[in-house]
């Protein structure tokens, strides 16, 4: 059984391939989840997640140009950019510890991201919440 780690790992997967332009990938998301074995209670988890993004991109992405110094969203790569985003998705929209949220994000960006990607996204995140 999948963990919500894996789940997580997958939506930021299916959010990077929507950053980049394909928006047709709205229509394969249970197909995708399921070839990565991210299934029932899991599944619906990570659907929500990766639906409640989507839905909310916009009031996300200016989330997070709010909090970026002399730097655009354009200046971001697609996987942390896509991390960004589900980590400010879980933390305004969801009820779950800002802790967990941010560790997740943290460990997902140092198995996914660039070498500086763990303390961008942890400082980034961490001006979210104190917002």
């Amino acid at each position: 059984m999948a963990t919500r780690t894996q789940a997580r790992e997958s939506v930021i997967g299916l959010l990077y391939a929507y950053d980049l332009g394909n928006e047709g990938i709205v229509k394969f998301v249970d197909e995708i989840l399921e070839e990565k074995k991210i299934r029932n209670q899991q599944k619906e988890f990570a659907l929500k997640l990766f639906n409640g993004t989507v839905t909310n991109i916009e009031k996300i992405d200016n989330e997070i140009i709010t909090h970026l110094n002399q730097r655009t969203l354009d200046d971001l790569g697609s996987v942390e950019k896509s991390i960004l985003r589900l980590a400010i998705y879980e933390i305004l929209f969801e009820d779950l510890p800002k802790a967990i949220i941010i560790n997740e994000a943290i460990e997902l960006s140092k198995r996914l991201a660039s070498d500086g990607a763990p303390k961008f996204v942890n400082g980034l995140l961490d001006k979210v919440i104190k917002a």
